[in-house]
């Protein structure tokens, strides 16, 4: 069986005595293996980003632009490859993982505008003689820590503009989807990129450790469970380390009574199913406003749930792959199990759901419960597989009070025809991402991701303006050059104008 190893300093390492398997999910068998960084290996990397800094932090924003545009075009050349791996071990479709990735290339667009980005502020004579700019400059060595559900256009929301503004980087994928993550990081390398600047480490908490520990390391860079977002934001910050740590979600979509209800359903069957409900943007509630509303939502999702086409992610034409680990599938499965033994109603069952030719992959069918209470556990938790929770509310107060009170804030949105309603809703929500119609208001790479309350450890959102921020410090200068003739006494006061 093959082996992944770590990229460090620009060349493939073995690193580290443990290994782990890569499975293929949709048929349960372990496609290859990947090794798993100890604190040697992650020390090594670290050194060479060290190593690496000097001459990249004085490269011109512009040649460093350059590596950018041709990276993109590398990606570009290269889509159906890095697709068909992401299916392979993520489970996803094909067209979803080719999605996933030119959502990422975007970010890389945006990276390649960062002269522009890192233009300073100049005021002249601010006081006699006096001058004044801002400076915005690299952090040094910055990390990222990536989850499994987004193998591509996650990574590819840090290392492009934290490389571009000037830093270098470790990546710590994750272990269970690797493959992608590291093909991507060595078209980099051949785009131009020095050794050095971006090293890949695969591993699990002890890399991840290690990462945290390291007086060398400047900031970190986190999506993926709040559990995790919680501890590495503590943690990281008690290092003395900027951390922006993005985590779970449980986001709602409400549906008022004058709502095209057709077009909400087509938005809630790819926002609740696509990617087997493994996005921390996924729909999981529907907040139906009134029982009409409700009852006529359940009657349209029925049957276009019970005929969604799954299978093996690298087949055409398919609406649904499998999770990416049994023990992923275990995890719907029970809490399935919970919402029945809570009293849900279970309206479509996706238990026990097998594919032909691929019994021992990790499938579970598309699953809707209605009359959910927020008391319930499937509410109240992010489940993160293909079941959609329905909620009935009797108007759009008790809506958005239900949602305000929820402990996640990542993404919300509600369709209707009314603009005060919207008005109200987009203005009221506690919530960081909101839609109008919309069902999945991913920012586009211009703008910067993120939720609120426990769905966001730190102060600053991903990429985007916010990911300039992060990645850089503001230095602020002040000049001043006396005239050649002037003599001036010695000022004691606080100066001022």
């Amino acid at each position: 069986m093959s082996i992944l190893n770590h990229l460090i300093n620009g060349e493939l390492s073995a690193g580290g005595s443990r290994t782990a398997p890569v499975f293929n999910p949709s048929t349960g068998q372990a496609a290859r293996a990947v090794a798993l960084a100890d604190v040697a290996t992650v020390q090594q990397a670290i050194a060479a980003a060290q190593a690496a800094y000097p001459a990249w932090r004085n490269t011109p924003p512009a040649r460093r632009a350059q590596v950018m545009f041709r990276f993109k075009q590398l990606l570009e050349a290269n889509e159906q490859r890095i697709a068909q791996l992401i299916s392979e071990e993520h489970g996803k479709t094909l067209e979803d993982a080719a999605g996933e990735l030119k959502r990422g290339i975007e970010n890389v667009e945006y990276a390649c505008g960062v002269p522009e980005l890192l233009k300073g502020e100049y005021n002249r004579n601010v006081g006699p003689n006096i001058d004044a700019w801002s400076d915005f400059q690299p952090l040094g060595v910055v990390a990222g820590i990536t989850p499994f559900n987004f193998p591509a256009m996650v990574p590819l929301w840090m290392y492009p503009l934290a490389i571009a503004c000037g830093n270098t980087f470790i990546l710590k994928p994750s272990e269970r989807d690797p493959s992608s993550t590291l093909l991507i990081a060595q078209l980099l390398h051949e785009a131009g990129l020095p050794k050095g600047v971006l090293n890949v480490v695969h591993g699990d908490k002890e890399a991840v450790d290690a990462l945290i520990e390291s007086p060398d390391v400047k900031a970190l860079s986190f999506v993926g469970s709040t559990p995790i977002a919680e501890y590495i934001y503590s943690e990281g910050t008690k290092h003395g380390k900027r951390v922006q740590a993005l985590g779970g979600a449980k986001n709602h979509a409400v549906l008022m009574p004058d709502a095209d209800l057709d077009n909400a359903v087509s938005a809630l069957m790819g926002a609740a199913y696509g990617s087997c409900g493994e996005r921390c943007m996924a729909i999981s509630v529907a907040v139906c406003v009134g029982d009409q509303v409700a009852d006529a939502l359940i009657a349209k999702l029925t049957p276009q749930i019970q005929a969604l086409k799954i299978g093996a992610g690298t087949s055409c034409g398919l609406d649904m792959g499998p999770l990416v680990t049994a023990a992923a599938r275990d995890k719907v499965v029970g809490y399935i199990d919970d919402g029945v033994a809570a009293g849900a109603e279970l309206v479509v069952d996706g238990r026990g759901y097998r594919v032909a030719g691929h019994e021992g992959g990790y499938f579970v069918g598309g699953t809707l419960f209605d009359r959910v209470t927020p008391d319930m556990r499937i509410y109240q938790e992010e489940i993160f597989g293909p079941v959609l929770c329905v909620v009935r509310v009797n108007s759009l107060e008790e809506a958005i009070a239900l949602i305000n009170a929820h402990e996640y804030g990542n993404g919300t949105c509600i369709f209707t025809r009314d603009g005060e309603a919207a008005r109200l809703f987009a203005d009221l929500i506690e919530v960081g991402m909101v839609g109008i119609n919309v069902p999945l208001p991913v920012p586009v790479a211009y703008h910067s991701f993120g939720g609120w309350k426990r769905s966001l450890f730190g102060d600053l959102h991903a990429y985007g303006p916010d990911g300039v921020r992060f990645y850089t410090r503001r230095k602020a200068i002040t000049q001043r050059w006396p005239q050649r003739a002037s003599h001036e006494a010695s000022q004691f006061a606080f100066p001022s104008l």
